[in-house]
């Protein structure tokens, strides 16, 4: 009955973003307050439609009702409560039942959160949530039911992928999804300014922190995806370029984008054509993910393989929603209003360069995704895209982007003295270099693009901080004043900072784990040794553990460093029973910033004389990889504590005439 009344309210649902589109369409072209208001009630209404079809899911798997063939297919009884939870958007009909309610959950937070907004403005931007909710509903309810049911229910299900079985994955998606929706704000924010042919800085503003919002949510992410590979998997590593990681990262690179540029709209009036196209194709993006990841193009871990009808019906709709959006653009963008003027030296040229580099940097993670897809279809050879195509083609530009990124904050408006800045950042400068030097003589074996990319590393860093210091005074004016300015310093310059130091600190992480990781593998028997970096393993046993939902083998070794004992790892080899597959748990020793890392391979070798493959990694500094997007994301959430960041909050404004 809970299954039924979870279908009744996804199409209850449905009809409310219907009601949505057409009364905050009707209420802008009449100019009624009354029917916009309904709009944004509707508004509310399909978003708590859509919570109680997810909460009835989420109940389905909690008390294991096989009857649901979605359930049936991705839960066992004996699988942890959760990751019963958990299932609810592990496959491809809880997943984008899962993007609906981030979808609905942001179009009501416009219609009751847009307080400052013009009314015009709002009404449509509500409309296109609307409609985006029209479409995307359709889909869930007509295409990818999450509630059907089985005429003949299996005593026990099939259970979840085990890979996904894990704390990290269980939370990566509702973040990843709450950021790629997201970014469907700025699109409906764009659609709406260009149909009012309004772009201006005002417009900027408000869309700011929803594009703020979203890239903090990918951040969190693609983080906790990223990390889940690392030691979910056993390879050693922490991104592969995978085409689904590309399919997140693209997103991110762009809204990266529109957040500078709309800064640039904001303050100058300028760039406002180039800021809405950068809006329109954050979601674009998005939508491209949702299509690699869900049309059964792709095989991977984390891709749901599904028929290709599904497929076709997602290409429809990124074609129909992505392309009404660039021909409204079109049809607009020559009455858009170009903005001020800046000479070629300053912040404004800095953020267009930024701009041109992020864009140049995703246009290649895209042809590197796209390409041996469309040639697959079009001669089917079967070709692979990996780190050498993207390490020659993304990476410069990234590397460009990083010299250029501590400047951009120290340059004026309009126009800046370039000698000036130089010599604000001659001591990071020269100090980033001498660590770059120092790495490549001290550090053994000697990399040259290794000690590079620690050089770099801490130009961002001591950038961020140099930025900082200039506008504190620091050792210019006396303690006490520097402390002043210190502690009023508003919320969303600190977040400017953190989010480049946190970039700072990933590629420290990155290019330190990248240039100096030492791997060994071995087969060894109980009391096998092997070395790995400055560390020795040994081998002190293997048992059989019984868990939850899996029979597992598990190893006990000991990490020594010279005469000291540093780590006890115990990497597993588990068995799931209910899906008949084998994955391995990695155990990872956490030394300072760094990780041992070690997997525990097959068993070989007969009964009397059994061995085991070892594999160990040391990887140095990794654990900055993943503590940079940290400092990042946090750093977006304190730009969007900023009341200056906010809609509707500051200083009171009259509102706008519709």
């Amino acid at each position: 009955m809970i299954a039924e009344l979870g279908a009744f309210a996804l199409i209850l649902a449905l009809a409310l973003s219907v009601v949505q589109a057409g009364l905050s369409g009707a209420g802008r072209w009449r100019r009624s307050a009354i029917l916009a208001g309904a709009g944004e009630g509707a508004a509310l209404a399909a978003f708590l439609g859509v919570a109680v079809a997810f909460a009835a899911l989420m109940h389905a798997f909690v008390v294991s009702d096989f009857s649901v063939s979605n359930v049936a297919a991705n839960s066992h009884t004996e699988k942890p409560l959760l990751y019963r939870v958990a299932g609810t958007w592990g496959s491809h009909e809880g997943s984008m039942l899962l993007w609906c309610l981030a979808l609905t959950g942001f179009g009501a937070s416009v219609a009751g959160l847009g307080r400052g907004l013009p009314k015009g403005l709002k009404a449509l931007a509500v409309m296109t949530q609307g409609l985006l909710g029209v479409v995307f509903l359709a889909y869930t309810v007509f295409a990818s039911n999450p509630f059907t049911r089985l005429a003949a229910p299996p005593v026990e299900g099939r259970s979840l992928n085990p890979l996904l079985q894990d704390p990290a994955l269980a939370v990566h998606p509702p973040f990843l999804y709450a950021g790629y929706v997201g970014l469907s704000v700025v699109f409906s924010f764009a659609v709406a300014a260009l149909i009012e042919g309004r772009v201006d800085a005002a417009w900027a503003r408000w869309v700011r922190p929803w594009a703020l919002a979203a890239w903090a949510l990918l951040t969190v992410g693609i983080t906790l995806g990223s990390f889940w590979a690392y030691y979910e998997l056993g390879w050693g590593g922490w991104w592969f370029w995978d085409p689904v990681e590309n399919a997140s990262f693209m997103p991110w690179l762009i809204s990266a984008a529109l957040l500078h540029s709309a800064i640039v709209t904001e303050k100058r009036g300028a760039l406002s054509g180039w800021t809405v196209f950068l809006a329109l194709a954050a979601f674009t993006f998005s939508m491209l993910g949702a299509f690699l990841v869900r049309s059964g193009v792709l095989t991977s871990v984390h891709a749901f393989a599904v028929d290709p009808t599904r497929g076709v019906l997602l290409l429809i709709i990124l074609g129909a929603t992505a392309g009404a959006g660039f021909a409204l653009f079109a049809w607009r963008a020559p009455s858009l209003a170009q903005g001020g003027l800046f000479a070629p030296i300053s912040r404004e040229s800095s953020l267009v360069l930024n701009n041109i580099l992020l864009a140049a940097a995703t246009m290649t993670v895209l042809l590197g995704t796209l390409y041996p897809l469309m040639r697959e279809a079009a001669t089917g050879e079967a070709i692979s895209v990996g780190p050498p195509y993207f390490n020659l083609t993304f990476v410069p530009f990234m590397g460009a982007l990083m010299l250029l990124l501590p400047t951009g904050p120290l340059l004026a408006w309009k126009r800046a003295d370039a000698k000036g800045v130089v010599q604000r950042l001659v001591f990071a400068a020269a100090i980033a270099i001498g660590v770059g030097l120092l790495a490549l003589a001290l550090i053994h074996p000697r990399q040259a693009l290794g000690s590079a990319g620690l050089a770099m590393g801490a130009w961002l860093i001591l950038g961020a901080l140099a930025e900082l210091a200039e506008r504190t005074r620091a050792f210019r004016a006396s303690g006490a004043e520097t402390w002043r300015r210190l502690t009023g310093l508003p919320r969303g310059a600190w977040g400017m900072t953190l989010a480049h130091l946190g970039l700072g600190v990933f590629v420290l992480g990155a290019c330190f784990e990248t240039g100096w990781k030492v791997e060994a593998a071995e087969t060894l028997p109980v009391g096998g040794q092997l070395d790995v970096g400055a560390y020795h393993l040994t081998l002190d046993k293997v048992e059989g553990v019984d868990g939850p939902n899996y029979d597992a083998e598990r190893a006990s070794l000991t990490a020594t460093r010279g005469p000291n004992e540093v780590c006890r790892p115990q990497p597993e080899r588990r068995f799931y029973p209910a899906g008949g597959q084998t994955t391995s748990e990695v155990s990872i020793c956490t030394v300072g910033l760094s990780h041992l890392y070690v997997v525990l391979g097959e068993r070989r070798g007969g009964a009397g004389d059994p061995v085991w493959l070892i594999r160990a990694y040391w990887n140095p500094l990794a654990l900055l990889i993943f503590l940079g997007p940290v400092i990042m994301a946090l750093g977006g959430v304190l730009s969007l504590s900023d009341r200056r960041l906010r809609l509707g909050v500051g200083r009171r404004r009259a509102e706008s005439p519709a």
